[in-house]
């Protein structure tokens, strides 16, 4: 089974999202929103297939990196969550919780080793 297949996106703390946002947009030229930015691309191995990735500032005092106390989380992007959480749960990963369905695909979070929140995220077909 393939497991992962590419970064969904890069996250981190900031003391001002605001402030920080708007050095990437000056100084780099990102285009960033409310909710950061999105970077659009196609599949290698089937360029039909679109796909993204998310990049995005969040306060110090967030809590959706919890229980992990580190300043960034990257967001995997997997092919299928739900049997990918099985082989996790029989090698004895830490699940941080259950599987969130949205929109745009379902969601879980894991901590490594050293304590790393990953975000683990099926997309829905793009």
């Amino acid at each position: 089974m393939k497991k992962v297949t590419g970064i969904g996106g890069v996250f981190f703390k900031s003391n001002d999202p605001k402030s920080m946002n708007e050095w990437y947009v000056k100084n780099l030229g990102l285009p960033v929103g409310q909710y950061g930015t999105t970077f659009e691309w196609r599949h290698a191995d089937d360029p039909s297939k679109e796909g993204s990735t998310s990049w995005c500032t969040f306060a110090n005092d967030t809590k959706y990196f919890d229980p992990s106390t580190k300043p960034f989380m990257i967001n995997y992007r997997v092919e299928n969550l739900v049997e990918l959480l099985e082989e996790l749960k029989m090698e004895n990963v830490n699940i941080v919780d259950e599987i969130a369905e949205y929109d745009y695909g379902k969601f879980v979070h894991i901590l490594d080793p050293e304590g790393n929140i990953i975000e683990l995220w099926e997309p829905r077909e793009e």
